[in-house]
């Protein structure tokens, strides 16, 4: 049985708060779960001691366990030490995808015909427009306005 510390969904709609749980990896979401070890409130300021609070001592058994964190309770297992220790309870590092960031292929496709287009246009505007000359007697005359 692989076991999972995660996030499990409370709160009502638009006012998310989440249970930091350990669960099996086939258990739902918010589903059944073995232990509470923790509680995070993402509407609460990033410096706020009250937004992510879990019981270091519980977590750092189940990870001995081989319970595995999800990429979010790692980051917040990482900022967590505990007592006459100097490492953290998990250490996590970010991820390195160079891909992440880049559009889509169609998005790339709609850049490249923009860029030609742009292009285009700059090479007609460099081009001078052939300038037709019309004798003063063939102009038509402008006429008066009356008031």
């Amino acid at each position: 049985m692989s076991l999972k510390i995660r996030l499990a969904r409370g709160g009502s709609k638009k006012r998310p708060f989440y249970s930091v749980v350990i669960a099996d990896a086939r258990a739902p979401r918010d589903g059944r779960f073995i232990e509470k070890i923790g509680v995070y409130d993402p509407r609460l300021a990033k410096d706020s001691g009250e937004r992510v609070k879990i019981d270091g001592v519980k977590a750092a058994e189940w990870i001995k366990k081989g319970a595995q964190p999800t990429e979010r309770v790692a980051r917040f297992l990482s900022q967590i030490t505990l007592e006459g220790e100097s490492a953290p309870i998990y250490a996590w590092s970010a991820g390195s995808n160079p891909n992440k960031g880049e559009p889509g292929k169609k998005a790339q496709e709609r850049a490249k015909e923009r860029a030609e287009k742009a292009e285009a246009a700059a090479e007609a505007a460099k081009a001078p427009a052939p300038v037709e000359e019309t004798p003063a007697e063939d102009a038509p005359a402008e006429e008066a306005v009356s008031e």
